[in-house]
């Protein structure tokens, strides 16, 4: 009788960048490489992306927006690209088709290839300064590959395969003498911020009884849910948080545990100890993977630190920013009598790109809740929105690094101009940066339009910056459109060739553009709850001929702030103008920015 033994056979491939983890920062950064031309790979453990934002968790994603009346803050990019079309093609707001719309971003760029379920192993090295590849298994299928690249990117959270490659890294509390942190303790200790698991419930409309498993504590009085607000509870709770004391990453089935006994006994409280008003409502669904907040934070060429962020500090290797509160949490979670966070309000604040790769790996970056900031820098710089711009700004510098054989350290020294030129391009905003890209032919033009409103003339669109200020609204908008046609063109001296239009309509940057499961957040009017109205609905866009304006490309349903219109053989004419029809109900046209390419 013969006898064979499986085994798992080892596939190599190559790519010019892998990332490691498909939280929004993973996401983003892959993506971003890939559009700029690096074949890139995406490595995730889970069979969905989002991590915390996913369906697994369901942690809504926070940022600088989070700060009512204070103008034009939220953050764009590619993310601003998926919450827009969530928000028109999941009303419903299913948690599962946001994986979804995810899986397609990532899935519909065709440099970009997705590793769903699968787990980086180990990091094989080149050198003790450089990863050459990154072994990954894929459990159900059981395959291994070996995949290798020039660059890589650790987003994965908890930076094991940072940490296995040999980058620095710290974990824990500094000394507040270290960084001159008066927000930081007086000693340095191995504590975090804890992690966090959620639930879900449902009015059913009769009394839905709920019986405490013997294994769950119980609550029988307020008292023990001190500064800890549960009026609302179809959402669960952030404050339901443990494990701030322990190793969030070795520790983690452990915390996941005690968070699924703590999540249940509040329940059996809101139900069954006074009166909430909760009788008929029951549990949907609860969380078995604990959002995580801290763990690992590796180490830069630049950490990050309080001064910098109260400061509004503004690097010149800046290629994000900020904007979240200082958010502390008590290390004993749920557990400490004290209110369950303390935050303390920051201005605007840039991220360089100093503290996204790696000061002894020389090819790694690194982006989301393990750069390179100190525990207290980080208590802003955490939070899932920001993660996702420092994403971008990665898979940006990757694809120029990548074009122009270079490390990240380079880039930072030699490339940081076009790395911030592309991201404005990209719809990133930058603090005090404009467009300054010499290949805009838009900048070459003179600008006209039918109509404008005082103080929003056409020469706003190309004044380069794409988003309202405190003090100019940098924007062009015409008369209300049942008055006069709504149009804006821009003519040259000679014809032009334009492969590449982009428009950068109004999104209405004032308001939170959030996913939540939480109903009580769409009360609030500076949280959108259906499309903008101020965006852009219907448009065209003409060339200029013997005969008159002539329509090149009708656009009926845009959803999008930014509108990148390619041409296929190329226009060649020395007058190209924007027609607006209809918005999403604003009564004018606005539009930011008008940029064209050859």
């Amino acid at each position: 009788m013969n006898k064979t033994t499986a085994s798992t056979k080892c596939e190599c491939r190559d790519y010019d960048f892998v990332v490691v983890g498909g939280g929004m920062a993973g996401v983003c950064a892959a993506i971003a490489a890939a559009r700029h031309g690096c074949r890139t790979a995406l490595i995730q453990d889970r069979p969905v992306l989002g991590g915390n934002a996913s369906s697994e968790i369901r942690m809504h994603i926070s940022g600088a927006d989070y700060l009512r009346n204070a103008g034009a803050r939220r953050e764009t990019g590619i993310l601003e690209e998926v919450r827009l079309e969530n928000l028109f093609r999941n009303p419903q707001r299913s948690p599962a088709m946001w994986d979804l719309l995810l899986h397609e971003w990532t899935s519909r760029e065709p440099l970009l290839s997705l590793f769903l379920n699968s787990v980086a192993l180990a990091p094989l090295m080149r050198d003790p300064a450089h990863i050459q590849a990154i072994r990954v298994r894929q459990l159900a299928s059981e395959r291994e590959w070996m995949l290798q690249a020039p660059l890589f990117a650790d987003c994965s959270g908890d930076g094991q395969i940072g940490a296995q490659a040999g980058a620095e890294f710290r974990m824990g509390r500094e000394a507040a003498a270290e960084f001159n942190e008066t927000l930081a303790e007086s000693a340095a200790d191995h504590y975090i911020l804890g992690s966090s698991l959620m639930f879900m419930a449902r009015d059913m409309g009769r009394p839905m009884p709920f019986v405490k498993p013997d294994w769950a504590p119980a609550f029988p009085s307020d008292a023990a849910l001190q500064h800890r607000d549960h009026r609302r509870y179809q959402y669960g709770y952030w404050w339901i948080e443990w494990g701030g004391h322990l190793d969030t990453i070795h520790d983690n089935d452990r915390i996941r545990d005690e968070l699924l006994k703590i999540a249940l006994g509040v329940w059996d409280h809101i139900k069954n100890h006074g009166d909430h008003g909760a009788q008929n409502w029951a549990l949907e669904w609860m969380g078995m993977l604990p959002g995580k907040r801290e763990s690992r934070r590796f180490v830069g060429d630049y950490i990050l630190r309080q001064s910098d962020l109260e400061g509004g500090r503004i690097f010149d290797d800046e290629v994000a920013y900020g904007g979240w509160p200082i958010d502390t949490h008590p290390i004993e979670g749920f557990n400490s009598p004290e209110h369950p966070c303390r935050q303390i309000q920051v201005p605007l604040y840039s991220i360089p790109l100093r503290a996204l790769f790696s000061r002894n790996i020389a090819n790694l970056f690194f982006a989301g809740r393990n750069i390179s900031a100190s525990h207290i820098a980080f208590a802003s710089t955490r939070v899932m929105a920001t993660c996702a711009l420092m994403g971008q700004a990665v898979g940006t510098a990757a694809a120029i690094c990548r074009a122009k054989k270079i490390v990240p350290r380079q880039a930072a020294q030699s490339a940081i101009g076009l790395i911030q030129q592309r991201l404005l391009a990209d719809d990133c905003f930058l603090l005090g940066k404009k467009n300054a890209d010499a290949d805009d032919l838009a900048c070459k033009a003179m600008v006209s339009a039918g109509s404008f409103k005082p103080g929003c003339g056409p020469e706003k669109v190309i004044d380069g910056v794409a988003r309202p200020s405190l003090d100019d609204e940098h924007c062009w908008e015409s008369a209300p459109l049942t008055e006069s046609e709504a149009w804006l063109a821009l003519t040259w001296p000679q014809p032009v060739t334009i492969r590449k239009l982009q428009l950068t309509f109004d999104s209405e940057l004032e308001k939170r553009l959030i996913f939540s499961q939480d109903d009580s957040i769409y009360t609030d009017p500076l949280t959108l709850n259906a499309m903008p109205g101020r965006l852009a609905k219907h448009f065209e866009l003409q060339t200029c001929t013997a005969s008159g304006w002539e329509p090149v490309r009708v656009v009926a349903d845009n959803r999008q702030r930014v509108r990148r219109e390619l041409f296929d053989p190329p226009l060649v004419t020395a007058a190209i103008r924007l027609r607006c029809k209809a918005t999403c109900g604003y009564p004018a046209a606005r539009l930011f920015e008008i940029r064209a390419y050859a």
